[in-house]
């Protein structure tokens, strides 16, 4: 069993390159099952989740050929499987990405319900009510989504609430649909205009991705492409976070400042410097971190992907932040982790209240999820003493080789493997 090792106190010095965002690398891969041809995905992380998504498109029928940083996926021989089993959906909830393009794609699709981090209920109900807008048939037996549709058909769609990863299978789906689609109270992440630039190449006509109204003129086949993927967004701000509990003066290569305006504000507002370098990102902290609040929201305000890795930092802070988590029900679960390491923070319903302390001390911890073993690892980067982080296999799922890129800004941290039976 891996686990991360880390001993704290070290300021961070150096230079950290940010790899490609698998937020939006996941939908682009998915959206390959929309054409015939071979497409070619640059700048992709090497992840277990790029694994898995490879592995799920593999059982489709597709060729998929992996060397990071680059995928290639082509039509393999052999018939099609528009069939998504439980072993692998299970895995992750990005999964659930492939119903749109195989329903549009083959006419029908057999999809397992999603599964992925235990942050709180994330119902798919969004993704179904807008297929059956476009014309699909919609049943859910026996754990699985089958949806069928000879051909989709254009239409206004207009989203309850704004979900990620239904405006992009809804995008995706609408892409070879007859017609013109208009989706509304879309969600704007940057991953989701990502996708957009992408569906534009294979030939779809896409306007407004990354607003909250969308429109996609639809076409009968669409071409393979070449793609270069983002920066992550997320990963550059968990760095941020990191400089802003240790200290130091980092430069972050081929950060995307942009997208990250709700979090570089608070930061700042803390006591971090941060500035432009041409196409990079110099993060600076050497005087006292001030505390600051935030609400999670989606994008623009505060992401709640930086909401574990934000308190963290704060748990250092001069005063008291108040941090609101507003998009999942279950995402404070590595408050009793930080706990462990001496922070101060109390918990009421949805919010957070976090009394800065001086300092943190090493503790064997666990990660509960994705965000929450980011947030350990930045707390373990300050703390006095040893940390040892366990179940990183949630942090291998969007973090590409963590510890080798803040061991290279001067951190003493190592990836171990515990024997079976380790006491903590």
């Amino acid at each position: 069993m891996d686990a991360i090792q880390i001993r704290g106190g070290r300021p961070l010095r150096g230079t950290i390159r940010v790899s490609g965002a698998k937020n939006a690398a996941l939908p682009i891969l998915c959206a390959t099952l929309l054409s015939d041809g071979a497409s070619r995905l640059r700048n992709v992380p090497a992840l277990r989740d790029i694994e898995t998504t490879s592995a799920l498109l593999r059982f489709l029928g597709r060729d998929v050929q992996v060397a990071a940083p680059e995928v290639e996926v082509a039509v393999a021989t052999g018939e099609a499987r528009p069939l998504a089993p439980y072993e692998l959906v299970r895995q992750m909830r990005a999964s659930v990405l492939v119903l749109g393009p195989l329903v549009a794609r083959y006419g029908r699709a057999k999809v397992s319900l999603p599964g992925g981090c235990a942050i709180g209920a994330r119902p798919i109900d969004q993704h179904l009510k807008g297929l059956e807008v476009l014309g699909a048939k919609i049943q859910v037996e026996h754990g699985y989504v089958v949806a069928e549709a000879p051909r989709l058909t254009g239409g206004e769609i207009v989203f309850d609430i704004p979900t990620v990863t239904g405006t992009e299978n809804l995008m995706m789906a609408a892409a070879l649909a007859r017609g013109r689609s208009t989706l509304v109270n879309c969600a704007r992440e940057p991953e989701v205009e990502e996708l957009g630039r992408v569906l534009n190449k294979m030939g779809a006509r896409v306007t407004g991705a990354g607003t909250d109204v969308i429109h996609i003129e639809g076409r009968a086949e669409l071409d393979p492409f070449d793609h270069a993927v983002i920066s992550d967004r997320i990963e550059a701000g968990t760095f941020m976070a990191a400089v802003g509990a240790t200290g130091g003066d980092v430069l972050l290569e081929n950060a995307p400042l942009d997208d990250l305006e709700p979090v570089v504000a608070k930061l700042r507002r803390a006591g971090l410097t941060i500035e432009r370098e041409g196409e990079h990102t110099r993060v600076r902290r050497e005087g006292e971190l001030v505390a600051v609040d935030a609400t999670t929201a989606p994008h623009p305000g505060f992401p709640t992907d930086m909401q574990a890795q934000f308190m963290a930092m704060m748990c250092l802070a001069r005063g008291r932040a108040v941090l609101t988590e507003t998009i999942f029900e279950n995402r404070f679960m590595h408050v009793p982790e930080l706990q462990r390491m001496g922070a101060n923070i109390e918990i009421r319903h949805n919010t957070a209240f976090v009394e800065g302390v001086p300092r943190l001390t090493g503790a064997s911890v666990m990660a509960t999820d994705l965000r929450a073993s980011a947030s350990l690892v930045v707390a373990g980067l300050v703390a006095e003493g040893e940390t040892v982080v366990r179940r990183v296999y949630h942090l291998d799922r969007g973090y590409e080789h963590i510890e080798q890129k803040l061991a290279g800004a001067g951190a003493a941290i190592e990836r171990i493997t515990l024997s079976p039976g380790t006491l903590p």
